[in-house]
């Protein structure tokens, strides 16, 4: 490197917005870098928070990956549609892989699993999972949504504890709607999965769908809960973001890639794991797109923000 300037600039192109921000001089490209740290991090909770210097179309497609905070916010971001917010997983998990930071990699496999099956259900319900939206026919006659006791629902005591909160937490205070989304409304995204894909004794909970295309939405949940049981997934417990304290090798992220693409094949979703697509995890954005019945390509949002801190420091 020629000059301290160069240095920082490829920080920037290596997505090490945290070592910039604190080497940056310039409060507005440390602002920038607080920003894009927040992306990386996957801070759901701050993603529409303002930021100086940031352009706003970075700020609007970061908003539309952010989680509301209270029942009312408006725009619905995450809980409208969770394709941006896939797309930026995709992202941070190859920037993730490149840089050989693979704990925060797993991290965000592991989220992108517990999320799945709300994504395989946006086409029919017409939005990501928004408890202040959920359609009337999960609480029709006959319906053991949300009930909670009930020996005949295949849903365990904390799904049924979830889906029970879900149906009411639209009208709690800002401080019970985030404590909601912080501890159960993944355990949501299981359950309705259940619902279509797994359940022993179906109730009405699901009748508001067609037949057929609930036939179809229950092979795409039922991918969606096969991933998030994958040794892919499963080596989060063997890093320090788990239960222990090793940290996984390229070798054996691969190694769990493919046994984990083997374990999906069982169906023409599952099969979409199989395709070459070019991501560092071969098919990981083609399985996505097969349970989100719409293409999923990693966004651009990142570099979107690398490329302009290194304009700004070009610039300055």
């Amino acid at each position: 490197m020629d000059t301290t300037r160069d240095l920082l600039v490829a920080l920037a192109h290596r997505y090490a917005f945290a070592d910039l921000g604190a080497l940056a001089s310039d409060e507005e490209v440390a602002a920038v870098c607080e920003f894009g740290q927040r992306l990386l991090s996957l801070d759901a909770e701050d993603f529409a928070v303002e930021a100086r210097g940031v352009p706003a179309d970075l700020k609007r497609r970061a908003r539309a990956c952010h989680m509301p905070q209270t029942p009312r916010e408006t725009p619905r971001g995450a809980l409208e549609s969770l394709r941006p917010a896939y797309g930026l997983l995709l992202e941070v998990i190859a920037i993730r892989w490149h840089r050989r930071e693979l704990s925060p990699m797993i991290a965000a496999v592991h989220i992108a699993s517990e999320y799945l099956p709300l994504l395989a259900f946006e086409p029919q319900l017409g939005h990501a999972g928004d408890p202040a939206r959920w359609p009337d026919g999960l609480s029709a006659d006959g319906s053991r949504f949300g009930v909670i006791g009930d020996r005949d629902c295949d849903h365990t005591k904390s799904e049924q504890s979830a889906t029970n909160r879900t149906l009411r937490v639209a009208s709690e205070p800002p401080e019970g709607w985030r404590a909601y989304f912080d501890r159960q409304h993944s355990q949501v995204a299981g359950a309705l999965a259940v619902c279509v894909a797994t359940c022993r004794k179906p109730c009405t909970a699901m009748d508001w769908i067609a037949p057929e295309p609930r036939r179809e939405l229950g092979t795409r949940a039922r991918s969606a809960l096969a991933f998030a049981e994958t040794p892919l997934v499963r080596l989060r417990h063997a890093a320090p973001v788990g239960h222990g304290f090793g940290v996984p090798s390229p070798e054996e992220v691969l190694d769990a890639w493919e046994r984990s693409r083997a374990a999906l094949d069982k169906n023409d979703v599952g099969a979409a794991a199989l395709k070459d697509d070019g991501f560092p995890l071969p098919g990981l954005p083609s399985l996505f797109s097969a349970i989100a019945d719409h293409p999923i390509a990693p966004a651009t949002l990142l570099k979107g923000v690398s490329d302009h801190v290194a304009g700004l420091l070009v610039r300055g």
